[in-house]
This record gives structure tokens, sequence and C-alpha cells, in this order.
């Protein structure tokens, strides 16, 4: 099959798109945090765009997409070895390059999507150093299950653009970091409330715009398929969104600009795994029957002890694997042209996503969980609870994201902020 012109230049637009959407979680994720804890936050995001983007090119891209077997990819495709300018098989019609690219910035925002889990206490050096580890020990392998001509995807699983890899691949992976990291020093004890609501809109409103390209791009074309997840991704967060408000307002007699935002994140998720699988009209019921799920754990977690402190499981991995078996019931091959559902008469279809919906939380919450326990062994991975006191920005930066006017804090050249020594009083915002 020879390059299509139309279909690579889609694919670039939507690759780029991709890519926003890690600065644009940055953003959310900062605004979500306490103020002494933005920059840092933020960092780990970019962060994740440095470190990923190396580990896919040289080994993770081979790792995932190479033909291997059915649990692991091959090491034939490690440095980009053989990918070029030509497709990368006689169905693809984009560059394999760009089929790489694309692929790439998937890998670095599920990376980046973990940071929630583990802000204002995680040390940026470990941080980056299970980055790295996850990158190829966690992503690539799921990514090959799902996408890559791994077991999942061989025996029918339908994950239309990362419901295994991306959703459910962070949120129980943010889960087993939560535990391993341990809460923050100030956790259960006092309000430990966002400090911007305005980042987190403007984040999630960048990162909607930035899934039409995550989950159109994910037809490799123009055809029906991308056409088809681009309207979905945006009835089904619409849908969401609507019902996370009435939810808000029976609950608590008020609309929150955090849960709206978080509704849309929820909504993106929800229809990642189905958006070229269903139709129309079912994107709309995802997005509202599958709020309830994801509502629920965000309610409930906050009650228990597991500082999982973004809400990663609850927004990326409860409303993934909703999504997926979601999926299961409701894909038509009318529209998809691939498989029907259990209402559409193939029970094989949710068999193979319930399988999905189990295996994907178990591997990556053991390996995660081993992984940074291995990380453990090799350096600190939290900040101390002084350290935690004066901000992360300041101890692992340098820096603050508002250190002018009011909110300025001074530095003495042994590193200890102005008003830190002796008794430490309470924490700034």
């Amino acid at each position: 099959m020879n390059v299509d012109t139309g279909d690579t230049a889609w694919m670039l637009a939507a690759t780029a798109l991709v890519l926003l959407m890690t600065p644009a979680l940055g953003l959310f994720y900062a605004g979500l945090v306490r103020g002494k804890n933005t920059l840092n936050t933020f960092m780990m995001c970019l962060a994740a765009i440095g470190v990923a983007t190396l580990t896919w090119a040289l080994v993770g891209y081979s790792l995932a997409f190479d033909e291997g077997n059915g649990f692991i990819g091959g090491l034939d495709h490690a440095l980009l070895r053989d990918v070029t300018f030509e497709p990368r098989d006689e169905s693809s019609t984009i560059p394999h390059l760009l089929f790489m690219a694309f692929q790439a910035t998937f890998c670095i925002i599920t990376v980046a999507l973990i940071a929630g889990a583990v802000v204002e206490r995680m040390r940026f050096g470990a941080f980056l150093l299970f980055a790295g580890l996850w990158s190829v020990v966690v992503y690539a392998v799921l990514a090959h299950w799902a996408f890559g001509g791994g077991w999942l995807i061989e025996n029918g699983t339908l994950d239309f653009a990362g419901g295994v890899p991306v959703e459910m691949g962070s949120g129980f992976s943010a889960l087993a970091a939560a535990l391993v990291v341990g809460a923050r020093k100030d956790y259960g004890r006092q309000a430990l409330l966002p400090h911007n609501a305005v980042y987190v809109l403007l984040g999630a409103g960048l990162l909607w715009f930035g899934w039409f390209g995550f989950n159109g791009g994910s037809g490799f074309g123009t055809g029906n398929a991308s056409i088809l997840a681009f309207v979905n991704t945006l009835l089904c967060p619409a849908a969401t969104l609507v019902v996370w408000i009435v939810l808000d307002l029976i609950r608590g007699r008020q609309a929150t600009a955090i849960g709206a935002a978080t509704a849309i994140i929820v909504g993106c998720v929800l229809i990642t795994p189905a958006g070229g699988f269903i139709s129309p009209g079912w994107a709309i019921a995802l997005g509202a029957l599958g709020t309830l799920p994801s509502y629920a754990v965000i309610q409930w977690r906050p009650r228990t002890r597991v500082d999982e402190t973004l809400d990663v499981l609850a927004a990326h991995g409860t409303a993934g694997l909703t999504g997926i078996l979601f999926t299961g019931f409701v894909a038509q091959q009318s529209w998809n042209g691939v498989a029907d559902g259990l209402f559409y008469g193939d029970a094989s279809t949710l068999l193979w996503q319930a399988i999905a919906a189990l295996v994907t939380p178990a591997y990556a919450f053991i390996a995660t969980f081993a992984l940074l326990k291995l990380v453990a062994a090799i350096m600190p991975l939290r900040a101390g609870d002084h350290e935690q006191a004066i901000g992360m920005d300041v101890l692992e930066h340098g820096e603050e994201a508002y250190a002018s006017g009011e909110g300025a804090i001074l530095i003495e050249p042994d590193g200890v902020r102005a008003g830190d020594r002796g008794m430490l009083v309470a924490d700034p915002v």
C-alpha cells in the first residue's frame, strides 16, 4: 500500500494534538495542587515528554509493535531500525515513522498521568527513573497486548484508542504508586485544596481538544473509523459533563468547577476504548451511565487512607474499565465493520473485554509496585515532612510559580526557607 497524503496530513495533525495533551495535563494537574507545588507538578508532566520519547525510540516502540510473541514484541525495531517513510504493513497508508511518532505520544501522556498519584511528595529524580522504567516494563507490554499483535487483540479484544495501556494502565499503576510512596504529611488532617480552578478548567478544555487527535487519530486515516471516533469524542464527554453537574447539584446544591473539569476528563476516558466501535447514540449513553462509577470512586476515595492525590484511579482506571466493558455490550459491526457486542448477538466480545478488564489492572498494579520498590532501593522516593512543608517547587527546582509580591518566599544560602528554622509553622498555600 502506498502512502496516502490525506491520511498522512491528518495523522501529522493528530500527533501534534496528542502531544499537546501532556502540557495540558500539566496545567490541569498544577491547578489541583497547592501553590507551593505548582512548578514541580507541571515539571513531572513536562519531563515525561523527554523521558518517554527517548525510551520509546530506543526500545519501547519495538517491544510494543515488533512481532515478537503474544506477551511482548521483539527488538527488530530497536533504535528505530527499519522505521522509514514507507508504510509499516500492507494495510497502512501513512509512513512508518509517523505511526511510531503518533504512538509515542500515547506513551508520553500515560507516563505523565501517573504523576497525579504522587505529586506534592515524590522526589523528582525518583520519578524520572520510574518513568523510564515504567514506559518500557509496563506501557510497552500493555500496548503490545492491545495494539501490537499481542494476545488480547489476537483474541478479539476491542480497544480503539487505549483503554488497556493508557487508561487502565495509568489508573491502576497510580493506585500502586500511591500505596508505595505513601500519603502526604497532612493527608487526613487538614484540607489539601486546589489552588487554581482556572488552571484546572483550561487544562481540561485543552485535554478535550487534544483528545480529538487521540481518538480520531486512532483510525490512522480519514475514513469512517476516525470520523466516528471524532464525533463520539464530542458526544460522550458532553453527556458526562451534564450528568456530573446534575449529580453535584443533587449532592451539594453547587456545580463545582473542579467537578466540571473532572467530568470532561472522565467522559474522554470513557469513549477512548469505545470510540470507533459504538454508535453515536451509545456514545451518549456511555457518557451518561459511565459517569456513575467514577463519581462514586471520587466520593469514596478521600474516606480511605490511600492518598491517590489527583484521583487518577477514578478518572482513568475506573472510567477506562467501564468503557472497555461497555464496548463488549454495545459494539455494532454495522458501525465498526469489526465485531458485534453482546446486545447484538456476540457474547465472545464481552468475554474478551472482561478478560482485558481483569488482567490489565493486575499486571499494571503488580509491575508498578515492583518497579517502585526497585527505585526505592536505589534512591529515596519521597520528601520528608519538613521538605513537604517547604514545597516541592523550592526543594526540587529552586524556583516558584508565585515568587513575587505577597507570596514571595526567601531562601537562605543553605537552601532553608527563611522562617522555617526551628519550629515549623503551618504550611503556606
